[in-house]
């Protein structure tokens, strides 16, 4: 259900998406939906968004090793990878909730916002253990990840990855220019 409603909301955001449509899209029955998420669709949507913050991060953290512009090459193959498979319909589930005011429970905001700490603080980290600076580290970190969630989105709209390529191009200068990385 929790994947379901992860691609779900990356498909058509969470305010057009009910419980219902969810259940059915996960192909379980809509009162097992409210037995095992009796917060309804506020708490299915912010599982959803742990599950794709999940696996973005493990993504980010699978390229993180060989230094921050491995780790950026596998967090963009990542989006690359699911525009190219969905023909360009389904983007990022995390950004689709965050973009959405909240609801009656601003729990799937809450959730959006951990995702996007949790990926900045991967890349802050990987960015400083390559030699850039606390300041540098921290706002390279938080471009890396707005310029990615932002391009993602233009890349669905354009029906085209041109726009992730540019992004990812400067953003490896600019990874290398903080960094000892060459």
């Amino acid at each position: 259900m929790v994947a379901g409603a992860a691609d779900m909301i990356r498909r058509r955001g969470l305010n057009a998406t009910s419980v219902r449509e969810l259940a059915k899209h996960a192909q379980a029955p809509l009162g097992s939906t409210y037995h095992y998420f009796p917060g309804g669709k506020a708490q299915l949507a912010a599982e959803a968004v742990r599950f794709a913050d999940a696996l973005a991060a493990r993504k980010l953290a699978q390229g993180l090793p060989a230094g921050p512009v491995a780790g950026l090459r596998s967090f963009v193959d990542m989006w690359r990878k699911v525009l190219a498979d969905n023909d360009f319909q389904a983007g990022c589930p995390v950004l689709a909730v965050a973009i959405e005011g909240p609801g009656d429970d601003d729990e799937p905001q809450r959730a959006a916002a951990a995702a996007f700490e949790n990926w900045t603080g991967l890349l802050t980290r990987s960015l400083r253990d390559h030699g850039a600076s606390e300041a540098d580290a921290e706002r390279t970190a938080t471009l890396i990840v707005a310029a990615v969630e932002g391009t993602v989105a233009m890349c669905r709209v354009e029906r085209s990855t041109l726009a992730l390529d540019r992004t990812v191009d400067k953003l490896e200068f600019l990874i290398r220019a903080v960094t000892a990385e060459v």
